[in-house]
């Protein structure tokens, strides 16, 4: 008795290997869509930042007082705002692009899936049929007797087994394809949940966007009405920011050369002593040669070499205590290893150092020259301006040492903190929290921002130096 040759072990052998197969286009599917996966969380990452600034930037509009003086702040946290609402739409339409994207993937493995599914229940209803017609379950026995030979009935019996684990395999194989296949089902559903509650977002998004445009229109066509009193009031505070800029490059280059100074004095200290040490040693070498000689020759004791010499030529590392001598001959390596981490950390930083201020922030003022065609002035500016909400403290950026602490007209209280052979400056500071000297840590107050009492403006300025280099801070802030 034999089997149908349909049962003899060539359609599981299909099946696996259309099982494989699926199971590679399912797999090469998944390289897509992992990459997609990814940017689709990037892109909602981007999204939740922008939100973020335009929750600050709203917050900080509502606190500013609407009169001339506060004109130009309005319009430069409305550009903010404005710039902000366009990035997130922009960001929205990415995400429903890679939604979509990612939607038309899904769907093509689930049509793969149900195929290979339905193939894999038909052939295994068709293998039960068979054995069902031909009650092979009631005549295993007969079936491996019945065999020609004793290595026939042992194939037989072989089969038997192989035929049995196959159905068993092909019923979990089932089950997961169709637990894959629910899983894919639930998630293109709710990938279609996500996709509409984004574009629901960005229709929303797009009539605040409007809204805010018809705002800034208005705030500008208020200024142009006022546009020779705005003139004066940038112009002041150009030439305040003029005179700041001078006097911080002044102070910046001061502190330079001093360490620069510092550095070669104990460079020169340092490298003093080691010739002394050298002189030393080989004048005591030469009484140690001249004892021996002496000793040699004859049977007297051999003189004293001339210690007075020595006490000539080096009396004052004599007269120094111990602890003078260590702390002198340890200052110039301790002070480059400190300088040289701290610089090196600093740069290692770029991109992550914290907001010099507390709570929700703005830039709106930016490094470099600025042409402003609408008022006709030209400004420059050695760093940025940030606004934050009244109360707000100025923070540093990174750990370092209080270089110096001075006020600027225009910019009241400013700090300056060295960061080995990095410069961090805090225009605009209300009440100082540290003095000149004062070793410090990323993320330490410095001090709280000014806050006007006329306008509700509190405004940090903030400049980053590399020795006497002016740097843009903006790329070396998280934002």
């Amino acid at each position: 008795m034999r089997l149908p040759e349909q049962q003899t072990g060539r359609r599981p052998l299909s099946d696996k290997m259309r099982s494989v197969l699926v199971v590679f286009i399912l797999f090469l599917s998944t390289l897509v869509v992992f990459p997609q996966s990814n940017n689709i969380k990037d892109l909602e990452n981007k999204r939740k930042l922008a939100l973020r600034e335009i929750e600050s930037t709203t917050l900080l509009l509502n606190e500013t007082k609407k009169n001339t003086s506060t004109l130009l702040s309005r319009i430069n946290l409305l550009t903010e705002q404005i710039s902000s609402r366009q990035r997130l739409i922009s960001l929205l339409n990415q995400e429903v692009a890679a939604i979509s994207e990612q939607q038309a993937t899904t769907e093509k493995e689930i049509i793969i899936l149900t195929a290979n599914l339905k193939n894999q229940q038909k052939s295994y209803a068709r293998a039960v049929q068979g054995i069902v017609l031909r009650k092979q379950s009631g005549n295993k026995l007969l079936f491996v007797l019945s065999g020609s030979s004793l290595a026939e009935s042992l194939r037989r019996m072989k089969y038997l087994k192989d035929y049995s684990e196959w159905r068993d395999n092909q019923i979990i194989d089932i089950k997961q394809k169709q637990k894959t296949l629910e899983e894919k089902k639930a998630a293109l559903e709710k990938s279609k949940a996500e996709k509409n509650a984004l574009l629901g977002n960005r229709e929303k998004e797009q009539t605040n966007l409007q809204q805010e445009e018809q705002v800034h229109k208005q705030e500008v066509s208020d200024a142009s009405k006022k546009q020779k009193e705005l003139q004066g009031i940038l112009q002041t505070k150009q030439k305040q920011a003029d005179n700041l800029n001078a006097q911080i490059e002044k102070l910046i280059a001061q502190e330079v050369e001093r360490q620069e100074r510092e550095a070669r004095r104990l460079a020169e200290e340092q490298a003093r002593r080691e010739k002394l040490k050298r002189e030393r040693a080989e004048r005591a070498e030469r009484a140690e040669r001249a004892r021996r000689e002496a000793a040699r020759t004859s049977t007297k004791p051999p003189a004293k070499s001339e210690e007075p010499e020595e006490e000539e030529v080096a009396p004052k590392i004599e007269r120094e205590s111990p602890r003078e001598r260590e702390e002198v001959a340890m200052a110039t390596p301790t002070v480059t290893a400190e300088n040289f981490k701290l610089s090196s950390n600093f740069a290692a930083n770029k991109g992550r150092l914290p907001m010099p201020v507390t709570g929700s922030y703005s830039i709106v003022g930016r490094f470099g020259t600025q042409q402003n065609s609408r008022w006709r002035v030209t400004t420059n500016s050695n760093g940025i301006d940030i606004q934050a909400r009244s109360g707000a403290q100025a923070r540093a950026v990174f750990g370092g040492e209080v270089s110096r602490v001075v006020a600027f007209p225009g910019f009241n209280n400013c700090i300056i903190v060295r960061h080995g052979g990095y410069y961090s400056f805090y225009g605009n500071i209300q009440q100082i929290f540290v003095k000149q000297g004062q070793k410090i840590s990323a993320g330490q107050a410095l001090g709280t921002v000014y806050t006007d009492s006329d306008t509700g403006n509190s405004q940090l300025h903030f400049q980053l130096w590399q020795g006497t280099t002016k740097l843009n801070p903006e790329p070396w802030l998280q934002k």
